[in-house]
This record gives structure tokens, C-alpha cells and sequence, in this order.
């Protein structure tokens, strides 16, 4: 199989992640911070480099980067840990749900929310944001990019408008980290972030990164290796985030996945995969029965999203599937973005390249779409 659906989880790896996971497997056995033996403490040692490895990423403290399971289990602790009783929240009208939804779930209890409409004009984006802006807006939290379409928004413009109104702005970097700079220095105040997407890390690891203006609340309490003899939990970062043993396996091949990138350039591998994206357009731009969702804008991470008339996006995802591609068809946990492009209830089908494919697989690709369109005609 050719993997082109990378915005779900980037695969193949690298080498230098797979030698960080199993070393981290053979080695650092040890749970980290909770023994003073020196496997324990090698493991430590092992699992703050990656720490900081993220935190000089993303221009944050170290103790300011707290591991997290995904780019989910870390939306969800800063909108709910910064959340207080009576705020208003604004997302975008191209969230993921894991923003729509525990932004959603808060608006079950005193807490209310309001969707900003994401245009091809950048300005008017922001304005948009602009005129939803009450005395009771705590939160701004919405994506750097789209996972279905790849539009960037103005981040950095929305950042300059929490700024003013002192509203905090948590971000969703789940598809810009690692493609596009993103830094804490954007004037995001929480970023969170998927390790397995665009940082080459493995499954089970994300990041939640903050720049420390806002306390955000534990939604979860237990064991941190620290103030054991507290009832609360403990106040200082990454413990009072970091409740159990983390993924310590996971951490330090996320931390080998940052330094790939990191070493190998973002701009090298955007301008790869931004090209991928341009020859996978251009080739079938002649394809009568096929439409692709894009803007005429340059302003996209590298994905692309397109249907074949006459199939569901999972009809046609199924037929590349038994050709030797894998794609994404359908919602991608982003109705609200599906809505806005006018793609419910079927969805899309998704090409999302990587660093490690090539153009002689995107032309095999564009070959099989040419065939299945004729098929269905």
C-alpha cells in the first residue's frame, strides 16, 4: 500500500523514531520520576530531552510541555481546564470535533459558544471572529489549519485579537505542526498537537504546550511522582497535567520524530509535499467527473480533498484501497468544516502526501483516479 493519508497518522516513520522506540523499549524501562534507581532515572533524563526538544520547537519553557495521549486528550484539558462557569467561546467554522465537541459539551452546563465563519479573505476572517467578541469571551480555540481542505487560517491575526481583549487562544496544531512554523511566540497561549501526524512520532503521543499566562485546571487528579502526601493535586507544571505514568516509550520517540524534523527543515519538507499536492491537482484537473475543494489562494497545508461524481467518498476511497492506495473518504471527524464546504452527508476523499512519498506515486495515484472515474461514468 501507498500511504497518501498522512493527516491521520504519518506513515512510514523514520528510522530514527523506530531506533528511539525500541531503545526506549530495551533501555528506559524504567518509570520516569517515580524511583530514585538508575533506570529509573536514566529514563527521566531520556524522557525530559524530548521535553525539551519540544519546547525549544515551539519556543516554550520545558516544564511548560506536558505529554499528552493525543492532539484530543490535549484540546480537551486546555478548553475545559480554562473554561470557567458563565464564558463564552469562540471556535471556527472549520473545527475538528475535538474542539466543536468539548466546546459543546461546556455549553450543556453556563458556558456558551459561537462558530466564527472561516472565507477565503483572511481579513474578513479575523473580522469575523472580531464581531463575536462579547465581555464574557474567555476562550478563542480554533485550528491552525483545516483537516479537510488544508486552508491556514490567519492564526497569528486571531492571535493579535485575543491579545487585545485578553482572551486566551488555544490553538489546534494537529495539522500545521511540523509542515508550517508554529511557535508560542505567535502569541498562541496553548497549543496542542498531535506527535503522530507531521512530528513522525509514534501513536498514543500528543502535546499540550502553554506559555504559562493562563492556570489551566486538572480535569483529571492521581499519582505525578511529587507532593505525594497531598490530597490536591500539585500545582506546579508538567505534574499537575501529567496525572500516571506517560507514555515514556511513546515521548521519547515523539522527541526523535521533532528532531527529524527539525534537522531535515520545514521549509524542505512543505515545499515537498506542497508539490506533491500541485502535480496531484494539475494532473487531474482534466478530469471531467472529479472536484476538488480547494481555493484559489496558495494559503493550504499540503492536503487536498475531492470526489469522483457517481461514488461516495467511501465508495472511491474502497477502490483505491483495492488498487494499492490509502486514502481517507468520508467526514473526517469535521462536520462542521463538511458543512461549510457543502460536502454532507458523503464527506470527501483526502490525499495527504508526506516527506517520504514520491512523485512517481502521486502520478500512479492520478492514473488510478482516471480509471475509476471512467468506470463510473
Amino acid at each position: 500500500m501507498i500511504n497518501f493519508d498522512n493527516s491521520a497518522t504519518s506513515f512510514p516513520k523514520p528510522d530514527v523514531v523506530k531506533k528511539a522506540v525500541l531503545e526506549a523499549m530495551t533501555r528506559f524501562g524504567g518509570n520516569p520520576g517515580r524511583s530514585g534507581h538508575k533506570i529509573s532515572i536514566e529514563t527521566a533524563e531520556a524522557v525530559y530531552s524530548a521535553r525539551t526538544a519540544a519546547a525549544d520547537f515551539f519556543g516554550a519553557e520545558s516544564d511548560n510541555v506536558v505529554f499528552t495521549q493525543n492532539c484530543t486528550h490535549a484540546l480537551n484539558m486546555a478548553i475545559k481546564g480554562t473554561a470557567s462557569a458563565g464564558c463564552h467561546i469562540i471556535i471556527s467554522s472549520l473545527e475538528h470535533n475535538s474542539v466543536l465537541r468539548p466546546v459543546h459539551a461546556l455549553s450543556k452546563g453556563t458556558c456558551s459558544y459561537s462558530i466564527a465563519q472561516v472565507s477565503q479573505n483572511d481579513g474578513e476572517t479575523v473580522e469575523n471572529f472580531n464581531k463575536l467578541i462579547t465581555p464574557h469571551t474567555k476562550i478563542i480555540a480554533c485550528t491552525l489549519g483545516s483537516n479537510v481542505t488544508g486552508q491556514i487560517l490567519p492564526f497569528r491575526s486571531i492571535a493579535d485579537l485575543c491579545r487585545k481583549h485578553e482572551i486566551c487562544f488555544i490553538a489546534d496544531g494537529a495539522q500545521a505542526c511540523g509542515v508550517i512554523p508554529v511557535s508560542l511566540l505567535d502569541g498562541i497561549n496553548i497549543l496542542c498537537t498531535a506527535g503522530h501526524k507531521s512530528l513522525y512520532g509514534p501513536s498514543g503521543t500528543g502535546l499540550l504546550v502553554t506559555d504559562g499566562k493562563y492556570k489551566i485546571k486538572p480535569i483529571m487528579e492521581g499519582g505525578t511522582g511529587s507532593a505525594s502526601m497531598e490530597k490536591d493535586q500539585p500545582d506546579l507544571l508538567p505534574d499537575s497535567l501529567e496525572s500516571g505514568t506517560i507514555n515514556t516509550s511513546g515521548a521519547i520517540g515523539l522527541g526523535a520524530g521533532i528532531r527529524f524534523v527539525k534537522k531535515l527543515g520545514m521549509d524542505r519538507i512543505y515545499d515537498h509535499e506542497n508539490k506533491l499536492c500541485r502535480i496531484f491537482i494539475h494532473e487531474t484537473e482534466n478530469i471531467g467527473r472529479m472536484t476538488v475543494y480547494r481555493g484559489e489562494t496558495e494559503n493550504y497545508l499540503p492536503i487536498v480533498s475531492f470526489n469522483v461524481a457517481g461514488l461516495s467518498a467511501n465508495e472511491t476511497a474502497a477502490k483505491l484501497s483495492d488498487m494499492g492506495f490509502a486514502l481517507r473518504g468520508g467526514l473526517h471527524c469535521s462536520g462542521l468544516a463538511h458543512t461549510s464546504l457543502g460536502t454532507v452527508p458523503d464527506g470527501t476523499v483526502r490525499f495527504s502526501p508526506s516527506v517520504f512519498n514520491s512523485e512517481k506515486e502521486v502520478y500512479s495515484l492520478v492514473s488510478a483516479i482516471k480509471k475509476i472515474a471512467a468506470e463510473s461514468a
